[in-house]
């Protein structure tokens, strides 16, 4: 019995990895110091500052891969990973630096794995991070046949003095919001269970509310707040970012914020995706889990201090970027509190 026997194909691997070496290339710079296909990537660091601090993140596009399954569209989800982990280093004011990937599946399916990776590389090259290695591991009975889950790793570099880390966050201070394109990468085992379950839509079928059909609303890739945020960041008036990611609003807001301090979210200060209403709708979702699950339109939150807001409105507007004024910063015990719009007085905390 061979190993191809096994259900495990070297040769389809051999000839992935030999497509995938092409597209790395393409992200490289001076700083790469091997081609990928080591047992290491190897990346030097000269040129940074003396107090340069390396920022790290890993994660995946979770069972959002069940909607590229069900249409065969893997061209997306690769940026996904990497707009995901970028986002996740920027809200500390960290600039990317390079990439590391890992594909497992139950079958190679060589052009399936370079799209994939197309997709990799080419959000890595949008925002100057390096593609130095990753992983593809071929598994039957493991994984099924057709599908795969999809993670990375990244490392970025900020200077001590730049970190943010909602450290200098006090009552007063602003809460702008950015939007999101769609769900992101996170809520789709709630939205698979409540469109595609429960309700048996299709994702081939053009639904009015959403102006376009409902597979692809739900593959709307994670936006890459980096290039918009990165002047904003450089004039050190960012107290604090949220990438609003699994645990929504409610769950990622309280991570930057110091002790003594809650976020104030107005309720109607910016348009909520048709999506998020359409689940809410058909699933009788409680607002409570709307907001704890998805992004619900937001997809990056940043706090400064009261006197900045016109200038950070107008750097943002000059990239023909939406902003909308969405809350402030309270005095009281950390956590998130939602007020109607009408009712927008800090220190009233309304129940939901």
């Amino acid at each position: 019995m061979r190993y191809r026997d096994s259900g495990v194909n070297i040769d389809a691997a051999r000839r992935a990895k030999r497509r995938i070496r092409v597209l790395a290339r393409q992200t490289f710079n001076r700083r790469v110091l091997r081609d990928v296909g080591a047992f290491g990537g190897f990346f030097a660091l000269r040129g940074l500052p003396s107090d340069a601090v390396l920022v790290s993140s890993v994660d995946g596009v979770g069972t959002k891969l069940k909607i590229a399954f069900a249409l065969d569209r893997h061209s997306t989800v690769g940026a996904d990973l990497v707009n995901h982990c970028v986002n996740d280093i920027a809200a500390h004011g960290a600039e990317p630096l390079f990439f590391l990937d890992y594909l497992a599946t139950g079958r190679l399916r060589p052009d399936v794995v370079v799209e994939v990776v197309r997709g990799v590389a080419g959000a890595c090259r949008a925002v100057g991070c390096a593609l130095v290695g990753g992983e593809t591991a071929e598994m039957p009975g493991f994984y099924p046949e057709n599908q795969y889950d999809l993670a990375g790793t990244i490392v970025g570099w900020v200077r001590r003095r730049d970190i943010i880390d909602g450290a200098g966050i006090r009552p007063g201070d602003a809460i702008l919001g950015l939007p999101a394109l769609g769900l992101h990468t996170n809520g789709y085992s709630l939205a698979r269970q409540v469109l595609l379950e429960r309700r048996g839509m299709s994702l081939s079928a053009h639904v009015p509310e959403l102006g376009d059909s409902l597979g692809d609303a739900l593959l709307a890739p994670h936006r890459c707040y980096w290039p918009i945020v990165k002047p904003l960041i450089k004039t050190g008036r960012l107290k604090g970012i949220v990438h609003v990611t699994g645990g929504g609003l409610t769950e990622n807001t309280p991570r930057v914020l110091p002790a003594g301090c809650y976020a104030e979210i107005w309720l109607g200060s910016w348009p909520v995706l048709p999506i998020f209403d359409l689940i809410q709708r058909l699933g009788g979702v409680p607002e409570d889990d709307m907001f704890r699950t998805f992004n619900m339109g937001l997809g990056l939150l940043l706090v400064v201090a009261e006197q900045h807001v016109p200038q950070a409105i107008a750097m943002l507007k000059k990239r023909h970027e939406k902003v909308w004024r969405v809350g402030r910063i309270g005095a009281g015990r950390a956590g998130v509190r939602y007020v109607p719009a009408g009712e927008r007085s800090v220190g009233r905390q309304v129940r939901r």
